[in-house]
């Protein structure tokens, strides 16, 4: 996945969880965050961080911040790149073999998942999730409750009892990750809702990525610990 126009700047302060301001070029801008997590270990003031600029005149802002260097580590808070990246990497023959039909967005009882897709024998419901909360190494996901999260979880769960094969996917949205784990200290319910699909059926995957200023990749697995 590659972007264009991306500019380099430091970060000032988000004041809510749509915008931060930002230094561009001497000047202080207005960004749109695409990333509605808390992410205050990464956004810290005087934080290199990497901005998308956008012509589009019926923006509210013309720059969106997708990147941001904590430390020496280069991480993408775009969480709206996940999907596309999983998209690219399962249609190169990742993942699943004898890819038939993949189909993003696809509704199944009360949840909406990333995909569903089809190989020459298997049905498959593939839920993507973003992962960029970082602590030595060790990754985590959530960074804040997320009740949506633990009803997919559910609901994989009963694409298995019927018949489907089910995945989550966590994309760590950095490289040379140790492990991934449930934040349980955030969230004990999806950790705990994460070991019992993983009990039932479910397939837990953790992949990591190339992350440059203006592309994101998938490379490798990272083990996951429950």
């Amino acid at each position: 996945m590659k972007y264009n126009n991306i500019l380099k700047g430091k970060f000032i302060s988000r004041p809510n969880r749509f915008i931060a301001y930002v230094e561009i070029d001497g000047r202080e801008e207005v960004c749109h965050v695409k990333n509605t997590g808390r992410c205050k270990e990464l956004l810290t003031p005087n934080a290199i961080v990497f901005i998308q600029k956008n012509d589009n005149p019926k923006r509210k802002t013309k720059f969106s911040l997708i990147g941001v260097m904590k430390g020496d580590r280069m991480i993408n808070m775009d969480s709206q790149v996940t999907n596309k990246v999983v998209h690219e990497w399962i249609l190169k023959g990742n993942l699943l073999k004898e890819v038939t039909l993949i189909k993003p967005e696809t509704k199944y009882k009360n949840s909406r998942f990333d995909f569903y897709v089809e190989t020459k024998n298997k049905k498959i419901f593939i839920e993507v999730k973003g992962v960029t909360l970082e602590n030595n190494g060790i990754v985590k996901f959530p960074d804040a409750p997320t009740e949506r999260g633990v009803r997919h979880l559910r609901e994989l769960v009963d694409c298995v009892r019927e018949g489907y094969d089910a995945y989550v996917i966590f994309v760590i949205q950095m490289k040379d990750a140790v492990h991934f784990e449930p934040n349980v200290e955030t969230h004990k319910e999806f950790a705990d809702t994460l070991k019992y699909a993983k009990e039932n059926g479910v397939n837990i995957v953790a992949v990591d990525c190339l992350v440059d200023e203006d592309s994101i990749n998938i490379s490798d697995y990272v083990n996951v610990v429950l």
